[in-house]
């Protein structure tokens, strides 16, 4: 036994089952949804280079409000996990509550402010691009525009069940509403030939019934934790502060992350539309090989929160190494498998010879410095803010995003006169970086000296 194992003076809050039944329901959940967005990115191909671009430039946009989704829904669980770790149903339920109201409306502002911006997004954020991929991005952007509302209160209702530790049924919904996308996307696309409008259409359907599902699900009083059936929600204003103190920072954190890949992303497209498909479908591929760690990240917040609700930092402690091994062990593993299929999946995209070069080159790199530096860059911070230590990781994180990916990207590019490439080799810049910062911290101990809640 270790030592950090023998300081553990209280029963372990989780079996090593109890990880697993966590962990690879979450894993399966997020592969259905990158395994969507590749199939998405492949069925669109066979409109054209231009369509290819136009869906990845929209499509960065939504996965920034994805993430500042996926932000508030973290600040959540933390705060549901730690009133779950201090016994306390109620306030654990109000949470949840407070959680779902709020991000609903959330998402129902950012849906009008999209509209009424939509000029400024696609013209101001994209850059310089062609007529034909302005009107991919266009048509892309009006559909799926309205499915907003509804990734919110699918990510709220999703934290609350996995807050439960029951991820299993997200990860059947998500199954289900994938499987009619794809169906979808084939119908429209290839039996009825419409494009860009053909990938869109069933993206905001699914999105739609994912959101359907798991309110129906979530308002079943036998859970644990349940949705109040009632249109007179009244919020309860110090526990949204309480989400908002962990969320907010997060949400900032992912949206400089996401603002600083759309100024990259302007950058990459000045060296032309084979930059920005070989740099979109590198993205892709990059982001399965990274998926493991993410999915695994989500669990982790849970885990955390837990054991810091009950005041128990040796077992978070020991949740941290034990989890940090198992994210090494799974990003080799979907590393190894990206590389085998990657020259498959390049051969169905028929790029140019520059075009496939840049992507190999992104495919490649992103997995051999992933396998050796990712991982506590990225899942430190979880820990952080699942004991209440929300700004340092924010702090950093904006730093180094800007210090490291946006300014020695351009240094790179403009003073170095590098190609598309220089704009990753700066990502890995930042992950070294922020990891050393982030280990420093954990060293130092100072996160178990944070309480999101009273």
């Amino acid at each position: 036994m270790s030592k950090l194992e023998s300081a553990i003076t209280k029963p372990r809050l989780f079996s090593d089952k109890e990880l697993m039944k966590l962990f690879l329901p979450l894993i399966i959940e997020q592969l259905l949804e990158a395994l969507v967005g590749l199939v998405n990115s492949i069925m669109v191909a066979s409109v054209g280079e231009s369509a290819v671009s136009g869906v990845s430039l929209v499509e960065m946009v939504m996965l920034l409000l994805i993430s500042l989704f996926a932000a508030l829904a973290t600040g959540g669980t933390v705060i549901v996990g730690q009133y779950l770790g201090k016994k306390q149903a109620h306030q654990a339920r109000e949470a949840a509550n407070q959680l779902v109201w709020f991000t609903g409306a959330a998402g129902l502002v950012i849906m009008i402010l999209i509209y009424l911006l939509k000029g400024f997004i696609l013209n101001g954020l994209f850059g310089t691009i062609t007529e034909e991929v302005y009107g991919h991005a266009n048509t892309y952007l009006l559909i799926v525009g309205a499915s907003v509302p509804f990734l919110a209160l699918y990510n709220a209702g999703a934290a609350v069940f996995r807050t439960m530790g029951n991820s299993k049924l997200p990860m059947q919904i998500m199954l289900v509403v994938n499987l009619v996308n794809i169906a979808g996307n084939a119908l429209l696309v290839y039996g009825f030939d419409m494009g860009t409008a053909g990938i869109a259409i069933p993206t905001l359907i699914s999105r739609t019934g994912a959101a359907i599902c798991i309110l129906v699900l979530i308002s079943n009083p036998k859970n644990h934790l349940y949705l109040k059936k009632t249109l007179r929600h009244k919020f309860d204003t110090k526990m949204i502060k309480q989400i908002m103190r962990i969320g907010v920072p997060y949400g900032l954190e992912n949206g400089m992350f996401y603002i600083g890949r759309l100024l990259i992303l302007s950058l990459v497209s000045t060296f032309g539309t084979a930059a920005i498909a070989a740099n979109s479908v590198g993205s892709t591929i990059a982001s399965l090989q990274a998926l493991p760690g993410m999915a695994i990240g989500l669990g982790l917040s849970v885990v955390i929160s837990r054991c810091v609700g009950a005041g128990d930092y040796a077992q978070a402690r020991y949740y941290t190494r034990r989890i940090i091994g198992f994210i090494y062990m799974a990003q080799v593993v979907s590393s190894i498998v990206s590389l085998a299929l990657f020259p498959s999946i390049l051969s169905i995209y028929h790029f140019s010879a520059e075009a496939e070069l840049w992507a190999t080159k992104i495919v490649w790199s992103h997995a051999i410095v992933m396998m050796l530096i990712w991982p506590f860059g990225n899942t430190l911070p979880t820990v952080f803010r699942a004991a209440g230590d929300a700004k340092f990781p924010m702090v950093i994180s904006m730093i180094t995003m800007i210090c490291c990916r946006i300014m020695f990207a351009y240094i790179l590019v403009y003073w170095l006169h590098m190609d598309m490439f220089a704009t990753w080799i700066a990502v890995y810049c930042d992950w070294l970086i922020k990891g050393v910062l982030f280990i420093w911290r954990y060293v130092r101990g100072k996160w178990t000296k944070f309480h999101a809640i009273q």
